[in-house]
């Protein structure tokens, strides 16, 4: 992917990654469109670099996202890169009595399905392009769980083997396919708490890291992978798995 001169359309653009990462985009002469469902937010950014873009996305109302395809093809035809970022994390204790994964379908109807549903509604518009990029966030989480987050983990794990066969189904149009998998970022994705964790890697860090990566070409089959994640990544592989999931979840 080139960081430069795209036309690029961010799902859950409005906070944390997505919002770091539009930010970085448009600042590298992009033209960026930010989606989200909280209008305030849309109008803050946008307030803030009047050259982006702010459009309203309800990822679980099939009429919000119709609505912005048909906005998006008139408005910004030349659309070349998706990134698929929207999503939400919360904790399951599935022993508590009355346990019933309600919180489950909440994160698989928008780490997946999500994902899914605006991939389909903006994949015509991307054979297109040259030079397209379909780039979606997934997690380290997807390779060694936290169990406190089951579902949450189990998502990006769905998102990491769809990926790869995305990856080769578009291999000859060609759509450049990215993961992007995040370590613990100061963000407010679980809590605000989460967003000053000495524990958690601070968000501009993270995304002058990323931008790095896309600069250089670095993201072998496709994932955007800090080396600070490998071992986790490739736990499996490396006979590590055990030790670095008791790690993450001790007791």
């Amino acid at each position: 992917m080139k960081t430069t001169g795209n036309t690029i359309l961010i799902t859950g653009g409005t906070s944390g990654i997505g919002r770091a990462l539009a930010e970085a985009l448009h600042d590298r002469t992009n033209t960026v469109i930010v989606t989200g469902r909280r209008q305030a937010l849309l109008d803050e950014i946008t307030a803030a670099r009047p050259r982006m873009v702010g459009l309203p996305l309800d990822l679980d109302d099939p009429a919000s996202l119709a609505r912005l395809v048909a906005l998006v093809s008139e408005r910004f035809p030349t659309l070349n890169v998706l990134v698929a970022n929207a999503g939400i994390s919360r904790t399951e204790d599935m022993t508590a009595p009355g346990w019933d994964g309600t919180n489950a379908e909440a994160i698989v109807a928008t780490n997946i399905l999500g994902v899914l549903h605006v991939t389909a509604a903006f994949l015509p518009l991307l054979k297109q392009r040259k030079n397209a990029t379909i780039m979606a966030t997934s997690s380290a989480l997807a390779f060694v769980p936290r169990a406190d987050f089951p579902t949450y983990c189990a998502s990006k794990a769905f998102l990491h083997s769809w990926l790869t066969s995305l990856r080769h189904q578009l291999r000859t149009i060609p759509i450049e396919v990215l993961e992007l998998s995040p370590p613990y970022v100061q963000t407010e994705l679980t809590g605000a708490q989460q967003a000053s964790d000495p524990r958690a890697m601070a968000l501009n860090e993270y995304v002058v890291q990323v931008m790095d990566l896309l600069d250089r070409g670095d993201h072998f089959r496709g994932e955007l992978l800090l080396e600070r994640d490998k071992p986790r990544r490739w736990a499996e592989r490396d006979g590590s798995f055990d030790s670095v999931f008791a790690a993450l979840n001790p007791g």
